[in-house]
């Protein structure tokens, strides 16, 4: 093996490794915005606002598309990721509103 063009089995296991770091990564990151998206839905259950917030989401599509782009991501992703895990964040406030808990599914 040269040391300056790793095996390419090699180079495929470190690559991978990276990215399943960044996956561990990406599940921690979207459970620490989860705790506070449902503590904004105990906040807005207790005041009557309701689930969803058009404006709101409006505003952080704009601001998601404009960070993809400046990332060099494709903004078309990552509004559809936005839009899942809103949609996901409605159905826990929904939830909160109706039940005043969230059940997570394993």
């Amino acid at each position: 093996m040269n040391d300056e063009h790793p095996e390419p089995s090699e180079e495929l296991t470190s690559l991978r490794r990276s990215i399943d770091n960044i996956d561990a990564a990406l599940i921690h990151l979207l459970a620490e915005r989860f705790k506070f998206t449902q503590s904004v839905g105990r906040l807005k259950a207790s005041t009557g606002l309701p689930a969803s917030d058009p404006g709101r989401e409006k505003v952080q599509i704009a601001r998601l598309r404009a960070l993809a782009e400046d990332a060099r991501l494709d903004p078309a992703f990552a509004e559809k990721f936005l839009n899942f895990i809103v949609a996901e964040v409605i159905h826990h406030h929904e939830q909160i509103a109706s039940t005043g808990t969230t059940e997570i599914q394993k």
